[in-house]
């Protein structure tokens, strides 16, 4: 048996258990601790987590940065690894994370490449390569935001070969539902900040995010496939911008907006 390295890896969960399994396997080889960050599953999630000889640890849903950082500070070990219950670490992505340990990893932050499987098919343009700090000294790295993290790394990153394997979204519905519940939170955290939406926004921000995903970063030598994905990033900033202009409203109207 291979040694493993000193790594541990962080995985943020609940109600993953068609998913979790497969995370765990593709790193459980390499990983000398694995910590699953569940926030109150009520299917198989932790079972089969523990079943796979990875730790369990529960903390109250604050937010997906704020459970990653729990993970963090919580690892036994110098160097962590970042991965969702729904990726899964390519062979050659490991490779790459195993060379950096001979003998010791250069820099402090890593990124590494996402590929999201979407529609029965990984996608080759859309959305690819999702440059994504991953791997890091624990020390060096701050999990910051609400809804979307922001990765703040104190020092040089590095790149590693390899790709990580998302799979995201379990049908078009599946999809939709989290375009409509991720714009709201967003909408929301927008507007504590004290921001407006304009006509300019409604209109010209959807429009600008589906030339930049469909054309400038050729979604569309994916196919069928790329122009639905980045039809659907224009709707989700759409559907941002709208949340945005009902709570602007809202404000004005004292939340009478839909009484008469």
């Amino acid at each position: 048996m291979k040694k493993k390295l000193p790594l541990s890896v962080v995985i943020v969960a609940k109600d993953e258990e068609k998913t979790i399994g497969r995370a765990i396997e593709s790193v459980k080889d390499i990983a000398s601790e694995i910590l699953v960050i569940d926030s109150g599953s009520t299917d198989n999630t932790t079972q089969i987590a523990k079943d796979k000889g990875a730790k369990v640890i529960f903390n109250k849903w604050e937010g997906y940065p704020k459970q990653v950082q729990f993970g963090i500070d919580k690892a036994s070990n110098e160097y962590v690894l970042v991965i969702d219950a729904d990726e899964e670490v390519s062979d050659e992505l490991k490779k790459s994370i195993m060379n950096i340990f001979r003998p010791y990893p250069e820099f402090y932050c890593y990124k590494v490449p996402r590929k999201t499987f979407y529609l029965g098919k990984f996608l080759e343009h859309t959305w690819y390569p999702e440059w994504r700090i991953r791997l890091f000294k624990k020390d060096k790295v701050r999990y910051e935001g609400y809804l979307h993290e922001t990765v703040v790394c104190k020092g040089k990153i590095g790149k590693l070969k390899g790709d990580l394997y998302h799979y995201s979204f379990k049908s078009l519905k599946h999809q939709l539902l989290k375009t409509f519940t991720y714009g709201e939170i967003t909408a929301k955290e927008m507007f504590k900040k004290g921001k407006r939406a304009s006509l300019r926004h409604l209109i010209f921000n959807p429009m600008w995010s589906f030339i930049k995903v469909y054309i400038l970063q050729k979604g569309f030598l994916d196919g069928k496939r790329g122009f639905i994905a980045s039809f659907y990033v224009a709707f989700s900033t759409f559907i941002k911008y709208a949340f945005l202009y009902e709570l602007n409203l809202k404000e004005k109207y004292k939340d009478n907006l839909w009484k008469r």
